[in-house]
């Protein structure tokens, strides 16, 4: 995208003190919900109530939305607490529904940024319009999938854009609901470090226990804001109960989260952070040294195994390979998470190396 600084302007012009702060229930549920959590917050950090309008769920039956009903409460909220609102659209008509009852911040989500034609027609939906349009990650961790998604909207001539990380689905088990693939978001904001990205605890842990650690985690990554789901009576929301946190939890939590500086300017900090990242340099040199090494160990087995025609893959070594270094991660304070991660790559190398022996 050229310009692309041009994407940043909203939110500079709100001046902020603090980050960017989306706030609101899961789902409209009821116009007493919908006001009561929007009084409770009007006095705090929140600069967007967000609600649910239209609910896409992965099975029919479950709750789906209120539907139109609910952009008449959200405004409301804009009437009697002077916040700025925001919904989900995924389809041309929810986008046309919520231009014509000035909604002011609308969001993708990750089941529509998904689909290269959804999202081309709400591009083309939205065309001509000032509104703020964030991009969540498509389910699935495809970094271009997410772009490109961005791009069709910016084609169309919307400049206020922002993106919002919501962690990516897996079969793998994890303590998150989604997991959050950093590295994602990383090279994202890498890529176009002038396009907002907003963080969505809440989708990524499913469980509002964690949503301060997430959160903070994004802050010190340098994320412009959060979207955090707010429920009045969380335990009985209408759809993710879980993750939720109450109007309180979320004013608390914006006292004790800590936006770290980008940078610090004293000679202290200066020495002592070249001074580290020269030993990082170092090390990351040792460490591509010894996978090397690795590789020509495992080039050797695959020379042995293709003379005796024995099959590459060994799952019984491999699975004591993989118990054996969690214990040895955790020994040496590295998380089970990251451990199989990468294991699970460098035995991925080995067997590229071993079949690109045995097929030659």
């Amino acid at each position: 995208m050229e310009n692309s600084k041009q994407l940043r302007t909203w939110l500079d012009d709100m001046k902020l003190s603090h980050p960017l702060v989306i706030a609101g229930p899961c789902s409209a549920e009821t116009e007493d919900q919908v006001l009561n959590i929007a009084h409770q917050l009007k006095d705090s950090d929140v600069n967007y109530f967000r609600a649910g309008i239209w609910k896409p769920r992965t099975r029919p039956g479950n709750f789906e939305g209120v539907g139109a009903l609910g952009l008449n409460w959200l405004q409301r909220v804009k009437e009697e607490t002077g916040m700025k609102t925001c919904t989900e659209v995924a389809n041309t008509n929810h986008v046309k529904l919520a231009l014509e009852n000035d909604v002011d911040l609308l969001w993708i989500g990750a089941r529509s940024t998904v689909s290269p034609f959804i999202m081309q027609e709400i591009a083309e939906a939205l065309e001509g319009t000032d509104k703020i349009v964030l991009v969540k990650n498509p389910v699935n961790p495809d970094l271009a999938l997410w772009l490109g998604g961005i791009e069709r909207l910016y084609s169309k001539g919307i400049k206020k854009l922002g993106a919002i990380h919501r962690g990516f689905s897996t079969y793998e088990k994890s303590k998150y609901r989604n997991i959050p693939e950093w590295q994602i978001a990383i090279e994202f904001q890498n890529r176009f470090p002038d396009l907002p990205l907003i963080c969505d605890p809440s989708h990524i842990t499913g469980n509002r226990e964690m949503v301060f650690d997430v959160s903070q985690t994004a802050l010190d990554l340098n994320f412009d804001g959060l979207m955090v789901e707010t429920h009045n009576d969380p335990d009985n929301a209408w759809s993710d109960a879980a993750q939720q946190v109450t109007p309180d939890s979320l004013k608390q939590m914006m006292v004790d989260l800590r936006v770290r500086k980008e940078t610090a300017s004293d000679k202290n900090y200066r020495e002592g952070l070249e001074n580290l990242r020269a030993q990082i340099n170092v090390v990351d040199n040792q460490l591509i040294d010894i996978l090397g090494k690795r590789m020509k160990i495992a080039d050797k087995i695959g020379e042995l195994k293709k003379e005796k025609n024995v099959a590459v893959l060994q799952s019984k070594r491999w699975n004591e390979i993989l118990g054996n270094m969690i214990l040895e991660g955790e020994n040496r304070g590295l998380s089970e998470e990251f451990v199989l991660k990468m294991f699970k790559a460098i035995h991925q190398e080995s067997i590229n190396h071993q079949e690109k022996i045995i097929k030659g």
